[in-house]
């Protein structure tokens, strides 16, 4: 198939080059002509494991393209995905206005039967609106509108777009169900299943399954600071909670928040959407609140252990991503932290193994940045962990010690045993453990 994906951030450039791998020709359409031209020379603007290799194949062979001309990107297209910025407005409402933008667009272009697909997380009805946008210019025989969400994670997205565990597609077409049928066979070729559906329950879909991993999140954080509290170990909880079938292992370990560029807006988005139908999401509004204040945690213990007095002192901080394995930084729960910290008069010192880039463009010359783990940890009154990279798991704990004015850690992440950072001196502050 000849594929066109407007849009080359990490669902656009994700889903271009994993629609390439199975032989499919991509153009990646973007207006930002230095990323295309990076693009075009092999370079990546992002960090996710695994890509580069696929991309470079891909890119090589001639099946990935990059331009920002968009009628040249879509000529050829049976497809085109839109992979577009949703972020969030003032009110917490998903911004649309790139997509009907480019929708405008396409409409004044296309002079053959396309099928265009949202693939950008959007709010209930936007198929809708796409398809009234393009209506405008183009006849109704002309074009199908498919919702048909992503479900990538950061860090493990090209494993999970080549094998995924469902694929959602949003179509009343049969014309364009059996198009967007045939696109995707090659990555359930063991048996997962491509689940059809109307375009406002896909819409729906996504929003519903990041809002629950979100609210599992949160619930977590809640037991975890009870925990703390009754003198509880969250962790021998967490495990005794995920051996019921009916919850499940995944997404109950508690920490500093969550964040990226999904579940925040997700979750704010469909809150927005539910208040719109006059309809009072509570948990959802519970969810936010808890995260709100989990990013903050980690920061008020440091504060309160050096009672409310940060001046002079050197906080060392390992992580920086809002997760491992990827170097994105949006709605990052370090980013609160040092605020808080700077905020305090505190100096910081920090590493991440991906991220640093993105963090020195946002803090300058404010920050003290490391060029490895124990960089940071010269002459440190406390470190703190806010991102669970493997880096940081097995680190030189003696060498900590000396290399500290006071062996002091402030753990978000709860990489290290309790029992264990006890008996080596350290005073030692984790999430929800005694």
């Amino acid at each position: 198939m000849n594929i066109s994906v407007i849009g080359t951030g990490y669902v656009g450039l994700v889903s271009g080059t994993c629609f390439a791998e199975t032989g499919n020709v991509v153009h990646c359409v973007d207006v930002d002509a230095k990323k295309v031209e990076r693009l075009k020379n092999g370079d990546i603007p992002i960090y996710e494991p695994g890509l580069e290799v696929i991309y470079s194949r891909n890119l090589a062979q001639g099946r990935l393209k990059f331009t920002t001309d968009l009628k040249e990107g879509i000529k050829d297209a049976e497809i085109i995905f839109l992979a577009l910025p949703t972020p969030p407005g003032e009110d917490g409402s998903a911004d649309l206005s790139y997509i009907l933008n480019v929708a405008d667009e396409l409409s004044k272009i296309i002079s053959s039967y396309v099928v265009i697909v949202d693939k950008s997380t959007v709010p209930v009805g936007t198929s809708k609106k796409v398809t009234e946008v393009l209506a405008k210019n183009l006849d109704s025989s002309l074009f199908d509108v498919v919702s048909n969400p992503e479900f990538l994670r950061e860090g493990v997205a090209v494993q999970d777009f080549l094998k995924p565990e469902r694929v959602v597609i949003g179509s009343t077409s049969d014309k364009a169900l059996q198009k967007m049928k045939r696109l995707y066979e090659p990555f359930v070729r063991q048996g997962n299943p491509i689940i059809c559906m109307d375009e406002e329950s896909a819409e729906m879909t996504k929003y519903a399954a990041n809002s629950f991993l979100a609210t599992k999140i949160s619930f977590m954080n809640e037991i975890a600071n009870l925990c703390e509290r009754l003198g509880a170990n969250v962790d021998l909880v967490r495990k005794g909670m995920g051996t019921d079938s009916r919850i499940g292992k995944r997404f109950l370990f508690p920490g500093v928040g969550y964040g990226g560029s999904c579940f925040p807006k997700d979750v704010q988005a469909l809150s927005k959407t539910a208040s719109e139908y006059d309809y009072n999401f509570q948990i959802l509004e519970a969810v936010m609140d808890v995260n709100a204040k989990q990013k903050e945690i980690l920061a008020q213990k440091i504060s309160s252990h050096f009672n409310q007095n940060l001046t002079d002192k050197t906080i060392a901080i390992w992580g920086l991503a809002f997760k491992p394995n990827t170097d994105d930084i949006r709605e990052a729960p370090a980013l609160n932290t040092i605020d808080a910290l700077l905020k305090k008069g505190a100096k910081l010192k920090v590493y991440d193994p991906e991220a640093m880039d993105n963090i020195e463009r946002i803090y300058g010359d404010k920050l003290y940045y490391a060029k490895d783990p124990y960089d940071t940890i010269h002459e440190a009154d406390a470190l703190a962990i806010l991102t669970e990279w493997n880096v940081f798991r097995t680190p030189d704990l003696q060498l900590l010690k000396t290399k500290m004015h006071e062996a002091v850690i402030f753990d978000g992440r709860n990489v290290f045993d309790v029992e264990e950072m006890k008996n080596l001196g350290f005073q030692y502050f984790s999430i929800g453990r005694p």
